[in-house]
């Protein structure tokens, strides 16, 4: 069975795909519906990397679901700019031991109007035997969830540098090398003269073309 689902989210690309591989992110699109904690040894890392990552699950914060492993893969290099995550991961135990197929991808692309937004397309493939049909309403209705989710959280990936992004000095508060912080002359050289607030220097009063 498949669930497909294609909506434009409200950031670019670049901030989409950093939060895509935060583990934060995964976590609070999914609660409060499923909860999801880390299995490892150190945790959820920062930013998810590709490999294997068990967690627990549980339904609304009260009904375990039982483990599974998250088994992640990353294309970045496709010629048409399009940036896949990929989960193959499969239940160890519990209620999610019951799927037998686990097939999940997560595609951002730029929004083909131009607006700067990002396509974002999210696919997921699963069967689980016998309840396979059965199972689809369910799996249906979460998908919802977490899309309704990450459409409300896409303004805010914006102002998130991520753990990937190095901020620039100006974001940092530092100026760039070779030039003195705003307000400090550069070494060697002679603050300039003050000026008293409300008062523009006299070489700067703009030429307003009218002859007094």
């Amino acid at each position: 069975m498949r669930v497909l689902l294609k909506e434009i989210l409200d950031c670019s690309p670049d901030a989409a795909w950093r939060a895509l591989r935060s583990p934060a992110v995964f976590r609070e699109v999914s609660s409060p519906v499923v909860s999801v904690e880390s299995l490892e040894a150190d945790g959820f890392p920062t930013a998810w990397e590709p490999g294997e990552h068990p967690v627990s699950m549980t339904a609304l914060g009260l009904v375990p679901m039982g483990d599974q492993v998250i088994r992640l893969a990353m294309a970045t290099t496709r010629p048409d700019g399009v940036r896949i995550l990929r989960d193959t991961g499969r239940g160890v135990s519990g209620a999610l031991a019951a799927v037998t197929l686990w097939d999940h991808r997560m595609a951002v692309a730029p929004d083909p109007a131009g607006t700067g937004k990002t396509l974002f397309r999210d696919q997921l493939i699963f069967r689980t035997g016998a309840l396979t049909v059965a199972s689809w309403p369910v799996f249906w209705a979460l998908w919802q969830w977490r899309m309704r989710q990450l459409k409300r959280l896409a303004p805010t990936w914006q102002l998130d540098l991520g753990v990937d992004v190095q901020p620039s000095p100006e974001q940092a508060g530092q100026a760039p090398a070779g030039q003195a912080p705003a307000g400090q002359a550069p070494a060697g050289q002679a603050p300039a003269e003050q000026t008293p607030a409300g008062q523009a220097p006299a070489d700067s009063v703009p030429d307003t073309g009218v002859t007094q």
